[in-house]
């Protein structure tokens, strides 16, 4: 197995939501506080990115072209070569609370999770988020409530289960999938950290899934990604960095192999940010294990 630096201090805050470009070969990514979306080209190592300004918690690639992105509270469709805009959905009216991570399942339909007010990391107003889908006609539809804060998703190879990361009761929530009507059922908790494993763990953050339908989740604070098997809840293999706010994961390179991790720099001086590789996009190879392409957006 080996750790390397793909894209270095790219983000100047909060690095997250690597999602892997086929057609480009690129690796897309936020920088959330910062407002950037980012695309690494994989064939030239090249980091280019666009200033949207407010909250960019997620950025993920249209099926017909273009990407849709969370901007704050709003579902918002990006055209990457003029920047252009277009919100399509507003979530969470009223609130202070604005969109984190997203996916999309294996129909193309979007899943995105908010999140209170978090004036310092993992220090949110509890109970305020919610989850909620987006089909391909912009329809909304909120499908949990009172979540502290919303983060990872991924789904198994048959469809039938999705998992759900709420980072501050350091839970995995596991629900039954109906991928014809974009319903969840059945919740329970797939994983939970042990309250003396703060250290250790941290919190679970984003996640990405493989072929054999094990867990890669990303452990804020621990520096840590972690594969675990969801049916015992054990862990099989821990990859440590030297950023300790890593936020997620995915597959990506030719053979979906490769294990892209993004990472935070916020609150850290110059010289942490540069010890840690802070705020940077890791590469993981070798690890005997990989995944697929992931979905896009078909609205």
């Amino acid at each position: 197995m080996s750790v390397s630096v793909a894209a270095k201090h790219t983000c100047k805050t909060t690095g997250e939501g690597p999602f892997w470009e086929e057609g480009s070969k690129s690796l897309v990514y936020v920088d959330i506080m910062a407002g950037d979306v980012h695309k690494w080209n994989s064939l030239t190592g090249e980091d280019s990115k666009l200033e949207l300004g407010g909250n960019i918690s997620f950025i993920i690639p249209r099926t017909q072209g273009g990407y849709i992105i969370g901007r704050d509270r709003a579902l918002t469709l990006l055209d990457w070569d003029t920047a252009a805009l277009t919100t399509v959905a507003t979530v969470d009216e009223g609130t202070n609370n604005r969109l984190n991570d997203a996916k999309c399942d294996a129909s193309g339909r979007l899943w995105a999770g908010t999140m209170g007010h978090e004036p310092a990391p993992a220090q949110v107003q509890p109970g305020m988020g919610s989850l909620y889908s987006l089909d391909s006609s912009h329809n909304v539809t909120r499908q949990k409530d009172k979540v502290d804060l919303s983060n990872g998703l991924a789904w198994t190879k048959d469809t039938k289960t999705m998992f759900f990361v709420d980072s501050v009761p350091r839970k995995i929530y596991a629900f039954d999938f109906d991928i014809n009507k974009g319903a969840i059922s059945n919740e329970r908790v797939a994983l939970a950290f042990p309250s003396d494993s703060m250290s250790e763990l941290g919190y679970p953050d984003g996640m990405c899934i493989d072929l054999d339908d094990k867990i890669w989740l990303a452990c804020y604070s621990a520096g840590k990604v972690i594969r675990y098997d969801m049916e015992t809840g054990q862990a099989i293999h821990t990859i440590k960095f030297p950023a300790l706010a890593t936020t997620s994961c995915c597959w990506g390179g030719p053979n979906y192999d490769e294990l892209y991790v993004t990472c935070s720099s916020r609150n850290l001086s110059p010289e942490e940010v540069e010890k840690q590789s802070a705020g940077s996009v890791f590469k993981v190879t070798g690890l005997g294990a990989k995944g697929c392409a992931a979905p896009t957006y078909n609205g």
